[in-house]
């Protein structure tokens, strides 16, 4: 079946001769059984008892718990904190509401991709989260490029949790009654159970839920509230990765690095209209030359797609792709059994030719070439709640 499946985050597997940090919650993870792995500098749980495919549908079903406290939590405050952000991504920060999140890309001059993000406006500051692999090197980007007046202030020791599920929204207005009323993207700052609590609606599964970051030693006590919760079940690493590639979400350092830009991404989406070259503030992001030439001629070699095995046996990151005539076409970049499709899913780049949906494109497994046909993503239907 190729690698173990916490390897599909390769390249940011740990050294074994670094010491590994530990998230806020990791007593807790042993507690209840799970599979601990190096990853991002931590240890951290692949999979519980209940294993990979089940910690999937119980997320589709129910409610599933993550720990993502290995990723980066920081404030950027000062005045001007929104208009500077702008100057590192394609994204309009200047105009977002006060209450919500966006995704953002920060891009380098190439016009390909240093790491994608999310960010909040709190009124008199922004919260940042990125991606673990990616802390420290989004931090010195930020440093180097900011202005003096915007302070970063690094959150350490927080937790971060994802509460994702069709379950999500009612179990956590048992236990917080002021979340019922948040929609999709947005955030706030609350009081949970006693603890100053930062709280967006959002996910990486696709499913409705939440983030909630929570100060480091409040995070044992909140977190067991959660669990107490009959449809809450702790779920790993693995089914993380399963449930955002039925969605169709990137993985960044797999899917999308610092070699693809945007336009090769299909990530047009994510730059906003007013960025963009006849946008109020056109360009002004590293890269934007490129980038904006590309959206507007669609000149680019290769394009990001979406697959599903038309077999049994599931392709992994790296399996090459190849057209009918027997010509390689491109790669696979993520892939899955896809528990809730019912059939393996992958995403990856063909040839911009061949990124035409219902193409038959051909995956070469062990000396064998197995059909996949290329299809729109998500996978499986998002079922984000939006009011």
């Amino acid at each position: 079946m190729g690698r173990p499946l916490w390897a599909v985050y390769g390249d940011i597997m740990t050294e074994s001769n670094q010491e590994l940090l530990k998230t806020p919650c990791y007593d807790l993870h042993i507690e209840a059984g799970g599979k601990m792995v190096p990853f991002a500098g931590y240890d951290m749980p692949v999979q519980y008892d209940m294993g990979v495919k089940k910690e999937h549908l119980h997320t589709r079903a129910q409610a599933g718990l993550f720990d993502v406290s290995h990723m980066g939590q920081l404030k950027l405050v000062g005045k001007n904190a929104a208009a500077a952000l702008e100057t590192l991504v394609p994204v309009d920060i200047i105009d977002l509401p006060q209450g919500k999140q966006r995704y953002a890309l920060f891009t380098n001059d190439q016009g390909g991709l240093l790491d994608d993000l999310m960010v909040s406006n709190f009124g008199d500051h922004l919260f940042v989260v990125v991606n673990a692999a990616c802390k420290a090197q989004d931090i010195a980007h930020m440093q180097k490029h900011l202005p003096a007046d915007v302070d970063i202030e690094i959150l350490e020791g927080r937790a971060l949790l994802a509460l994702q599920g069709p379950k999500a929204g009612e179990v956590l207005k048992r236990l917080l009654p002021e979340s019922a009323d948040m929609v999709f993207m947005d955030s706030r700052v609350v009081d949970f159970a006693g603890a100053e609590c930062i709280i967006g609606r959002a996910g990486y599964t696709g499913e409705d839920g939440f983030e909630i970051s929570i100060p480091g030693e409040h995070a044992e006590r909140i977190t067991r509230l959660m669990l107490a919760e009959e449809e809450i079940e702790w779920i790993g690493l693995g089914a993380r990765d399963s449930l955002r590639l039925e969605s169709g979400l990137c993985l960044y350092g797999h899917d999308i690095d610092q070699t693809t830009t945007p336009v090769e991404a299909s990530l047009l989406w994510a730059i906003s209209k007013i960025r963009r070259t006849d946008g109020a503030r056109a360009g002004g992001f590293p890269g934007a030359d490129i980038i904006l030439d590309q959206i507007a001629t669609k000149d680019v070699n290769r394009k990001r797609i979406g697959m599903v095995g038309l077999g049994k046996a599931p392709v992994r990151e790296g399996t090459k792709l190849f057209n009918a005539q027997g010509d390689e076409i491109g790669v696979v970049t993520s892939g899955t059994a896809g528990p809730t499709k019912g059939s393996p899913i992958a995403m990856g780049y063909v040839q911009t030719q061949y990124a035409v949906l219902e193409t038959e494109i051909f995956a070469e497994v062990r000396g064998k070439k197995l059909p996949m046909l290329i299809q729109k993503m998500p996978f499986v239907e998002q079922r984000y709640f939006r009011g």
